[in-house]
């Protein structure tokens, strides 16, 4: 019998009302070339258990297991799985129907990858995108951006000893694909929407987040786990952290609120590394400010030579004023000079001596009568 290339597993526990989506959005994949196998996990749901038990979905087995929680059901059925590749599909969610089209490709473009990841909806009571852009180490331990429906080689996941069943509470697949990443593997993310994520009142996730002390132990486990790799990218995961705060959108696990306090618990260690990026912060913002000064007073010396031409301008006028007033100075200096002349011969002439009585008895008239 040949291989399928994907075997894809899901796990069900109390979903028996959403699984039929879950198992079409499979069937209905433009890659024919699947096995699916159902693990219920131990369900008390009676319409559940029924539905699982009399299931008749073109090739796909289920099988029931005692209730072990999540990571124990997905190892399940990959024990029984046969397909080069697997795809962790959780049964209250739907897969876009290219989804094993395009990462086979990538797989065939990179035969060096060891898993495929995506972008991802949410639908239900929350509408909202998840768009993550890389995935090497430093990006996993921020945040988990690899979605648990990413296909990964067989060979990949046996060699890191699949899902750690001890995480039953939570943050079981960003483990995994941590302890993936570690082992040396390599990955990429189609930047595509490729799989549609329920969001309701019994979102493990929302359940999760609602309560600190629900979410903290599974968060403290995984730090412990992986305190190594977050010591030595230390710096790397407080950077990408700052950013991350200004261009974050809403994911998966709804944990937009605890952001900050993801990657703090892991990093008492490091308290070095954290004083040194403050102090780069500080030299950052003290360039940032040196900077605004420069920009205000090439501003003002734009402002003051705005000034000075127009100063220049005024002196200009003014000196144009100054020679005309000189100009006007200078013929009325050459008039009176011309005055001057015409009285002193007018004094030296004939006439002025022979009239020089009537002018005194004019004079005297004029005293007399004041």
């Amino acid at each position: 019998m040949t291989r399928p290339a994907v075997s894809v597993l899901v796990p069900c526990f109390n979903q028996g009302q959403w699984i039929d989506e879950a198992i079409d959005s499979v069937l209905e994949q433009t890659v024919q070339d699947f096995e699916i196998i159902v693990v219920d996990d131990g369900s008390t749901d009676e319409a559940t258990r029924h539905k699982l038990e009399t299931q008749n979905w073109p090739r796909t087995r289920a099988i029931r297991t005692a209730n072990r929680g999540l990571p124990a059901a997905r190892n399940a059925a990959a024990r029984l799985a046969t397909g080069e590749f697997l795809c962790a599909l959780d049964a209250d969610d739907r897969l876009a129907s290219t989804w094993f089209e395009k990462a086979l490709a990538a797989f065939d473009r990179d035969p060096d990858l060891a898993f495929v990841s995506h972008w991802l909806e949410a639908f239900g009571d929350e509408q909202w995108l998840w768009r993550p852009e890389r995935c090497e180490l430093p990006d996993l331990l921020v945040r988990n951006v690899v979605n648990s429906a990413a296909l990964v080689r067989r060979a990949a996941f046996e060699a890191v000893g699949g899902f750690d069943e001890s995480m039953r509470d939570g943050c079981e697949d960003w483990d995994f694909w941590l302890r993936v990443v570690e082992a040396g593997h390599r990955g990429t993310i189609v930047p595509e929407v490729q799989y549609f994520y329920r969001r309701n009142e019994h979102s493990m996730s929302r359940r999760m987040t609602r309560s600190p002390a629900v979410y903290q132990p599974p968060l403290d486990r995984l730090f412990t786990k992986h305190a190594d790799s977050l010591r030595a990218h230390a710096l790397d995961v407080l950077v990408s952290k700052e950013l991350e705060t200004t261009t974050l959108l809403r994911e998966v696990h709804g944990l937009d609120r605890d952001r900050i306090g993801f990657v703090l618990p892991s990093l008492r260690a490091t308290r070095e590394e954290s004083a040194a990026l403050a102090a780069a912060a500080q030299s950052n913002a003290d360039a940032a400010r040196r900077a605004a000064e420069i920009a205000a007073a090439r501003e003002e010396a734009v402002r003051l030579r705005s000034e000075v031409a127009g100063l220049r301008s005024e002196v200009d006028a003014l000196r144009s004023d100054a020679a005309s007033l000189a100009d006007a100075l200078a013929a009325t200096r050459r008039e009176a000079a011309a005055s001057d002349r015409r009285v002193r011969e007018l004094r030296e002439s004939w006439s002025w001596r022979v009239t020089a009585p009537l002018r005194l008895l004019a004079g005297w008239l004029l005293r007399a009568t004041r």
